[in-house]
């Protein structure tokens, strides 16, 4: 019998070819595994697998459908669309299977699915930090390997850069990964052990699950309001069985754009120190939102914050920070060492060059200019529907009129060129997944946004 990651390699390269279209609804697994004579396990294991990989969408009552072809065009987007190419391609996959995903590239003239922003004079802005690091007296220094405590220059760097109103780490409880996903993957396994439960919010970052299956923890979805995660959701489920450790955005949550409010975070705080529970709190795109407490502030002896540079400076340097407690930082250390998590060294010499001399300070200034006139494109042009959208955010959650589904919506897009988030890569637990879409604003230029934006409302406008 073939091993059900060959049988999704097969459907990927139809679904690359354009043999299977975007839209196009596969069959049920139990008639996939009759067709295919394999185990109604297999077919379940091979879907799921297309699934993880982004190549369909669907969810239990209603389908699996082809969802849109990964990426656009474009040197930002190439950039940014081969990150995600790695992190949804299996190491099985064919190289056939490569090749046709790259003439299938171009059937997706815009994709609202990627995030990456990027901003004029970028890259002028970038070279006086890489000079002074490609002489020949310096480069064998900053290629070789780093620990996971960095160098002392960089915990200093971070630490200013990490500092919000209330709080700043110390430098002692700095760790640095190779990007936030891995400080993610090491923090949540140096908390967790197989089997232990992870409070996350209902609708959470599609990557935290495939971290967590990895790692063998099962995700506990918890109900969320306009502010976040609700703490009475924390206490109930604890209550029902312990859970091991929280992962949550209280700022500019990813997908919704919610951010918690000072009582909010003084209430959670609370919680997680009546329940003895450890919290991660991602922090990725924090740095668009000017004020307001971290949450670690509340509780310092409890959180463990993940930050790093992709989206400050550019989707290729991948520096991921961690701030954890002081007692914590060598079991965390150990952690990212044993998954070969930590930080290179010459990314991390280049972002504490552009972290000192003021480069990171003013690309943030100017993305929150950026995301803040993005949001005011989605403002005007889905005025009519209900989109949650913090102004100063790079991503909006439309919540689709009836009789709208996600999957439908999803697939009425990408028959028109553009690719969107459905509800389901974000949904966690046996709830069925919301009828919204994410709509990705910082990868494609602003009037090529407008423009996809004046036809997705045409479509929803449309019915199905």
């Amino acid at each position: 019998m073939d091993d059900y990651r060959r049988i999704a390699d097969r459907l990927a390269e139809e679904i690359y070819s354009g043999r299977l279209k975007a839209g196009e609804r596969l069959p049920p697994q139990r008639v996939f595994a009759r067709r295919r004579r394999i185990a109604g396990s297999t077919a379940g294991r091979v879907y799921g697998e297309l699934v993880r990989r982004g190549l369909v969408v669907g969810e239990v009552g209603r389908g699996t459908y082809v969802r849109a072809a990964p990426v656009p065009s474009g040197r930002a987007l190439a950039e940014a669309a081969n990150e995600a190419a790695n992190e949804a391609t299996h190491e099985g996959a064919h190289a056939a299977t490569h090749a046709a995903r790259n003439k299938a590239a171009h059937e997706v003239s815009v994709n609202l699915e990627l995030n990456y922003p990027t901003v004029k004079g970028q890259s002028e802005l970038l070279v006086g930090g890489l000079e002074p690091l490609l002489r020949a007296d310096v480069l064998d220094e900053v290629t070789r390997t780093v620990p996971a405590t960095g160098t002392a220059a960089a915990r200093e760097a971070v630490a200013g850069l990490l500092a919000g109103s209330g709080w700043r780490p110390r430098p002692e409880q700095l760790l640095f990964a190779g990007n936030a996903r891995q400080a993610i993957a090491g923090v949540l396994a140096s908390l967790v052990r197989p089997g232990g439960r992870v409070g996350v919010e209902e609708l959470t970052y599609p990557l935290v699950k495939e971290i967590a299956a990895r790692i063998g923890c099962p995700l506990v979805s918890l109900a969320t309001d306009e502010e976040g995660l609700r703490p009475d959701a924390v206490v109930a489920a604890h209550r029902a069985a312990p859970l091991s450790a929280l992962y949550v955005q209280p700022t500019l949550h990813n997908p919704t754009g919610a951010t918690a409010g000072d009582t909010r975070k003084r209430e959670l705080a609370r919680v997680v120190r009546e329940l003895d529970l450890p919290v991660v709190e991602d922090r990725i795109w924090s740095f668009l939102h000017v004020g307001g407490v971290p949450f670690a502030a509340y509780a310092p002896e409890r959180v463990h914050v993940v930050d790093g540079l992709s989206k400050r400076v550019a989707p290729g340097l991948t520096v991921g920070f961690l701030a954890v407690p002081e007692e914590r930082v060598g079991t965390v250390a150990g952690a990212l060492r044993s998954g070969g998590w930590t930080a290179g060294r010459f990314a991390l010499e280049a972002g504490t060059r552009w972290i000192r001399d003021g480069t990171v300070e003013r690309l943030v200034g100017q993305k929150r200019a950026d995301a803040a006139r993005r949001q005011r494109v989605v403002a005007e042009l889905l005025d009519a529907f209900t989109v949650r959208a913090d102004p100063h955010a790079y991503h909006a959650w439309w919540e689709l009129p009836a009789p709208w589904r996600a999957d439908t919506f999803t697939a009425a897009a990408a028959a028109r060129g553009i690719a969107v988030t459905p509800g389901a890569a974000f949904a966690v637990g046996p709830r069925g997944a919301p009828d919204a879409v994410r709509l990705g604003l910082a990868s494609v230029p602003v009037p090529v946004l407008g423009q996809a934006l004046r036809t997705l409302r045409d479509v929803a406008r449309g019915g199905p």
